[in-house]
């Protein structure tokens, strides 16, 4: 008598092979050169403020030639703010990079520390040395966070993205086929068992095998 038939195990798809990484967008030109403007002009204007500093203690110390150069340099510090209100205005526009806008806080940074600078200078001019130290040190620490801000890295603007059919789609498993014939052997003996004959139930026993299968006799 044969075995039962083994049921078989559904095979799950393999899964794709992950592809390689696909490489960081590029900065577009029209993005980058107004933000390299941005971080040169407020690298300038860093180490402008930190050269008063220096300048204004050499003149409370006593030497008062510094005093003219601090007033070179204060002058110097507005020309390069006002340029940088200029550059500020194309990074906010986006520097035509298909019409994107840029942040707004360069332009709005850059604009008030043009206008604590033009209070500084007129404290200055009016020797009132307390507000003045006073703005000069504010003004100091708004130069540097506004360098700060212009090194952080610019936001690179997400490409689109497009779903393939294969990728939205689930696995499907399908179902393991059933097998299309049984062993012919297998058949017979499963139709004759079934009919209580063993020979496709054409109503006769089978023949015995085996010793004294000739001493026995079959009668239909």
């Amino acid at each position: 008598m044969s075995s039962p038939p083994v049921a078989r195990t559904p095979r799950l798809p393999s899964p794709a092979p992950a592809g390689p990484s696909a490489p960081a967008p590029a900065v577009p030109p029209g993005i980058r050169l107004p933000r390299l403007l941005l971080r040169a002009t407020a690298t300038a204007s860093a180490v402008l403020g930190l050269a008063q500093t220096v300048l204004a203690g050499s003149f409370l110390n006593g030497h008062y030639e510094a005093l003219r150069a601090h007033e070179l340099t204060a002058m110097a510090l507005g020309g390069l703010l006002l340029a940088q209100l200029a550059v500020a205005a194309l990074v906010r526009r986006g520097g035509g990079a298909g019409g994107a806008r840029g942040p707004w806080w360069p332009l709005g940074a850059t604009a008030l520390l043009l206008a604590g600078l033009g209070a500084q200078m007129g404290t200055g001019y009016e020797r009132a040395v307390g507000v003045h130290v006073t703005l000069g040190v504010l003004l100091v620490s708004g130069l540097l966070f506004g360098l700060v801000g212009a090194w952080r890295p610019a936001p690179v603007p997400a490409p689109a993205l497009s779903l393939s059919p294969s990728s939205d789609t689930e696995p499907v498993v399908e179902a393991p086929a059933e097998s299309e014939s049984e062993p012919e052997s297998e058949s017979r003996t499963e139709s004759g068992a079934g009919t209580g004959t063993g020979d496709g139930g054409s109503g006769r026993l089978p023949r015995p095998t085996g010793a004294g299968a000739d001493a026995v006799e079959v009668t239909p």
